[in-house]
């Protein structure tokens, strides 16, 4: 429990371990497991906002009935029942966030799909002979992915916040994993005596957070038509 000094610029844990070099490992697990989420949570709505918008009828019906039970939870309490149920690890707790996330993203893809559809360049590939899934990957996926991309750019900082909690809670990395949430875990009976086991890792997340929410904000600049440029 040794405070910050030249030799551990951020200080030791109860276990003399470097709290500086377990932020930077756990880094990778961190931010490749919150990215993990997103990138899950796209292909699913992707898949399922797609066929719903270019299908229309009983189909769009019927899958967006089902987006609607997921997005009728609370998404943290959600993942907190998935992440139960299949186990406490963080690979699980990645699965279970993007399970309560993907409704999200089936809502925004199928909603770009049907403006897209009834562009006249749609029509225009239909009456050449082009198959709905041709017309889908080639004119209305490109078309329809920039709002996508700006969203899970937005919500990566979501994500990170949501994953730590899940460690934090004891579903998600379990110690001795160094993600940021699990070291928290570990040190908030420490907060009193030796502040900076907690803090640092807390004002990792933060940064990480705040700077993929600014990130997202330029996207949504760069990519919004109605802004000046």
């Amino acid at each position: 429990m040794r405070p910050p000094d030249g030799k551990h610029i951020l200080g030791t844990d109860s276990m003399g371990r470097d709290i500086f070099s377990r932020i930077v490992y756990g880094t990778r697990l961190t931010l490749g497991f919150s990215a993990g989420v997103i990138i899950l949570s796209i292909i699913m709505g992707t898949i399922v906002g797609g066929i719903s918008g270019y299908s229309g009828g009983t189909v769009d019906t019927a899958l967006m009935r089902i987006t609607d039970v997921f997005l009728a939870f609370p998404q943290l309490i959600l993942a907190m029942v998935i992440a139960a149920v299949l186990g406490t690890n963080l690979f699980n707790a990645m699965i279970a966030l993007a399970l309560s996330w993907w409704a999200q993203y089936a809502r925004l893809f199928r909603a770009q799909v049907l403006a897209l559809k009834e562009e006249q360049y749609i029509e225009a590939a239909k009456t050449a002979g082009s198959t709905d899934l041709s017309i889908f990957v080639k004119e209305i996926l490109p078309n329809a992915f920039p709002p996508l991309i700006v969203k899970a750019t937005l919500d990566v900082g979501h994500a990170i916040l949501l994953l730590s909690a899940l460690s934090f809670i004891g579903l998600g990395a379990q110690p001795p994993i160094p993600e940021w949430g699990a070291i928290i875990t570990t040190a908030r009976k420490y907060i009193i005596d030796a502040w900076w086991f907690p803090t640092f890792p807390g004002i990792a997340i933060f940064l990480a957070s705040m700077s993929f929410n600014l990130v997202g904000d330029v996207l949504r600049d760069l990519l919004d038509p109605r802004l000046p440029k």
